[in-house]
């Protein structure tokens, strides 16, 4: 057997609970897939987003829904040796990528605050601006469900504030576009298994600050979501649900029980002084309706 048919046949067969079924839930429960819908499935060459390939492409080869698929990949200053390797494993698990070159690493090298901002968010107009120029509506992003629990953490202990890695995001500078995270609910230890069953490598970041991991999975990082990532890590060894607690936190939100938060939909902040006033008013008027 072939080696991407071996790939292909375990994500439905060895890894339909861990992966397929949490794949096609999230897809499911958030309506990331329409019909008519063109994606651009956007392959940076880790394996989260190869392993978003397959199974879009199994979707589309078995699924109910009619749509296209452009597997776009952007090649934002790899080395050699990267960007070899990106094109090998597209080739190994056939996945017919549509390359594109841009210079965004030589452009964010020399930046000192928040370089890796910065990059991703060049590399995010980028792969629009392309997917709009090959017809498509939406792209996918290989964001796995750590990386949303990751965001959360990040969020309250250095953004004091409480947000979330969002499964699709309607585009506010590419008006008709759409970002959409398939593997919103997989585990990266369960990605991480997958690429090792296999022997599979593949490239992690490969930029100009982290050229030294180019084919590690674990490096020993000193950036935020690493520490999110030990914490995390450590948390499980306490309770092995608390990584689903936190993920359930951003969808079983109170507002009656939150101090104040913000619309980014409108900018305005809401306090719960404002309904709680109100209501003092509104008993105060009911009161005097009784008396008279």
């Amino acid at each position: 057997m072939e080696k991407y048919k071996e790939v292909e046949r375990s994500i439905i067969t060895s890894y339909r609970k861990k992966i397929w079924n949490k794949f096609i839930e999230a897809i499911k429960e958030f309506e990331m897939i329409q019909e008519g819908d063109k994606i651009a499935v956007c392959i940076s060459g880790g394996k989260d987003s190869m392993l978003m390939a397959k199974c879009m492409q199994e979707l589309k080869r078995h699924g109910k829904i009619d749509f296209d698929l452009v597997f776009l990949t952007m090649d934002p200053g790899y080395n050699e040796i990267n960007r070899n390797k990106v094109i090998a494993n597209a080739e190994l698990l056939n996945i017919p990528i549509t390359r594109f070159e841009t210079n965004i690493f030589n452009s964010v090298v020399n930046i000192e605050s928040h370089p890796c901002y910065v990059c991703a968010r060049m590399r995010r107009g980028y792969l629009y601006n392309k997917a709009q120029e090959l017809g498509c509506n939406k792209i996918a992003l290989g964001h796995h469900f750590d990386d949303v629990i990751e965001t959360i953490l990040m969020g309250m202990l250095y953004g004091a504030q409480m947000q979330t890695m969002m499964p699709k995001v309607k585009s506010t500078s590419h008006p008709g576009m759409e970002l959409i995270r398939p593997l919103y609910y997989v585990k990266e230890a369960d990605i991480i298994n997958w690429k090792v069953k296999h022997n599979l490598e593949f490239i992690q970041c490969a930029c100009r600050f982290t050229e030294h991991y180019t084919m590690c999975d674990n490096a020993d990082g000193n950036s935020k979501r690493e520490e999110m990532k030990k914490l995390i890590k450590s948390l499980r060894e306490i309770n092995n649900k608390i990584d689903m607690n936190i993920m359930r936190s951003a969808q079983n939100v109170n507002l009656d029980t939150i101090i104040s938060y913000r619309s980014q939909r409108t900018g305005m902040t809401h306090h719960f002084l404002e309904d709680y006033n109100k209501e003092d008013y509104d008993n105060k008027e009911q009161k005097m309706k009784v008396d008279n």
